[in-house]
């Protein structure tokens, strides 16, 4: 009879215990998780601003460039298509697919911008424009907002992933419906990117 109930009563505290690994990895899941969605929502806040910017930029580039209609207006176009792409990536930052679309529309908006930058050296006086050195000024600003969320989003994104394969998580994850890890936003050739949105570069020269 004793032994009966010494078995019962381990049994009931080894389930409380496993109850209780369970829920601090489902708690802890949930809360890297929904970081990492914040961090996205900064992105996206900082990136909101840079597509507001580009249309200004290219109407002022365009009282310059008036020959260089074409590529002015890809410019529109890869930033319609990136702010087309972020909305979806942020409505639900946890999809590897939209992330990775939205990274693919910013990699041809920063091509499209690069060219700009290129053309630009042409046109001094659109390199001396008022309104243009102010609104390079704060895309300038704004590309460095959103370098600084896209770190921030990536290492809460780490963060997730490392506790997702960490014992003991990685034996609920599955059940607990986090099977699969986050995918980090990473452009193809960063440091080239950044360059080729820089478009205050051009007006330095």
């Amino acid at each position: 009879m004793i032994g009966g109930l010494v078995c019962v009563g381990a049994l009931v505290i080894i389930a409380v215990i496993a109850i209780g690994i369970v829920w601090s990895a489902y708690n802890n899941l949930v809360k890297f998780d929904e970081e990492a969605n914040n961090g996205f929502a900064d992105i996206n806040v900082a990136c909101k601003l840079r597509y507001d910017l580009i249309p200004n930029l290219v109407a002022v580039a365009k009282q310059f460039m008036s020959h260089e209609r074409e590529t002015l207006e890809a410019v529109i176009q890869a930033r319609n298509q990136a702010q087309s792409s972020l909305q979806t990536a942020a409505a639900n930052p946890g999809d590897s697919g939209a992330v990775a679309a939205f990274a693919q529309a910013e990699n041809a908006l920063a091509g499209s911008m690069g060219k700009i930058m290129a053309l630009a050296e042409a046109y001094p006086e659109l390199k001396s424009d008022t309104q243009m050195v102010q609104l390079q000024t704060e895309l300038s600003e704004t590309e460095d907002k959103i370098a600084r969320a896209r770190e921030r989003f990536n290492d809460q994104v780490t963060r997730f992933n490392v506790h997702r394969k960490t014992l003991p998580t990685v034996l609920f994850a599955g059940m607990l419906g986090f099977a699969t890890d986050r995918d980090l936003l990473e452009f193809e050739d960063q440091e080239q990117i950044s360059k080729a949105v820089d478009v205050g570069a051009m007006f330095d020269s």
